[in-house]
């Protein structure tokens, strides 16, 4: 049988240990040190944004951007069904209510026209996400936000950025277009410390906010610069910075980005030329990348035609080692949304798509021979679609 490719692998070498090692050594582990304040000024200026914070999480970090925007009770945010369960639980954790909407057959991203449908007057928020490191239609939200906001609305747009990390709209990087940027450095993201995020702002008042927020809600950081003469509880917050030893590994993955994106797009691109005769054929949907964005080469998927062949299809791939999976379970058909949020709107299209959907493996070492695997993976759909029944 042919070696199992895992679905992601993490690309580390002795970089990362060499960073976590001369932290442990020089004895400052806990948060919001030299190393950490490193990584936020390398990320401000490499990203241009204005104010970046590392928190523990990009969950921390959606849930950081809700208390600045003093989300609260009668208050709605709307997002795609189809995202992490984070995006929403963000808006609940506030007592606000996430408002599902469509996403596009095209790139999976929010539906504008569909966010057009659903704005009310207790709208104080929209949450793009990203969908596999591809910017979402922001020529349409802005058209929508700015119809809403003659209409006497003010609506931030949050991005959720988890994906996203170096991918643009336009030459903007994302996470820097909207209100608030949120990114992720899970293990399974480009860029990883294991589990880490960010919170990216331009704007003061809403920086301000951040910073005390991920403060545990007081104003220490003004006391530190010398800006008040004691520091004291202002305001509500967490503990949301990560330790100097989470930093450190962030700083080496950084240290090589260009690397890790050159062998992510390489592995992207193999995938996409090898698949296309079976695309021709009928067979499957390849994702389609808008010209507006540049992509981080995140996730390669592809889509059935039919819905039920997708799990079969899974099945074997997974019989020829290629460890295949589907995604997110559409938010608003979850048990808790269903319980606590009412008569939950169907969203057909998002149903549709996220039940045809395949991921394959994707990650930096896979770039040494992902000729041969992207053939077994042709080779897989070949034997399932074209033999005879």
């Amino acid at each position: 049988m042919s070696e199992f490719i895992p679905f992601n692998r993490i690309c580390r070498g002795l970089e990362e240990l060499e960073a976590v090692q001369k932290v442990m050594e020089e004895g400052s582990w806990h948060g919001d040190g030299p190393v950490g304040k490193r990584v936020e000024t390398f990320l401000s200026q490499w990203l241009g944004a204005r104010h970046c914070f590392l928190t523990t999480s990009c969950t921390h970090a959606l849930e950081m951007a809700m208390i600045v925007l003093d989300i609260g009770p009668g208050d709605e945010v709307i997002m795609p069904g189809f995202t992490f369960v984070s995006t929403a639980n963000a808006v609940c954790m506030r007592g606000g209510t996430p408002v599902f909407a469509e996403i596009r057959e095209a790139d999976l991203n929010l539906d504008p026209d569909d966010v057009a449908r659903r704005i009310t007057p207790a709208t104080r928020a929209v949450i793009p996400v990203h969908y596999a490191g591809v910017s979402a239609d922001f020529d349409g939200l802005f058209r929508v936000l700015e119809d809403a906001r003659k209409g006497g609305s003010k609506i931030a747009i949050v991005e959720d950025a988890a994906q996203a990390l170096g991918a643009r709209w336009n030459d903007r990087f994302l996470g820097t277009v909207g209100d608030i940027g949120c990114f992720s450095f899970h293990d399974t993201k480009n860029i990883t410390c294991g589990e880490g995020g960010a919170f990216v702002t331009g704007d003061e008042e809403l920086a301000r906010k951040a910073e005390q927020v991920r403060e545990k809600g007081t104003n220490r950081s003004a006391f530190l610069r010398g800006e008040v003469d004691k520091y004291t509880w202002v305001g509500p917050g967490s503990s949301y910075i990560p330790s100097e030893i989470l930093s450190a590994v962030l700083e080496a993955q950084l240290q090589k980005k260009e690397t890790i994106q050159q062998a992510r797009e390489s592995v992207w691109n193999t995938y996409r030329r090898v698949l296309e005769p079976a695309e021709e054929r009928g067979w499957i949907l390849l994702p389609q990348v808008p010209g507006y964005a540049r992509p981080n080469y995140h996730i390669f998927y592809f889509r059935v035609q039919r819905v039920q062949d997708r799990n079969p299809l899974l099945r074997a791939l997974k019989n020829a080692g290629i460890d295949a999976t589907f995604h997110y379970v559409p938010l608003h058909n979850s048990p808790w949304a269903r319980s606590t949020l009412g008569d939950v709107p169907a969203l057909p299209r998002t149903e549709q798509l996220a039940d045809s959907l395949i991921r394959l493996p994707l990650w930096p070492g896979l770039s040494d021979r992902i000729e041969e695997v992207a053939e077994r993976v042709h080779d897989v759909l070949i034997r399932y679609f074209d033999s005879p029944d």
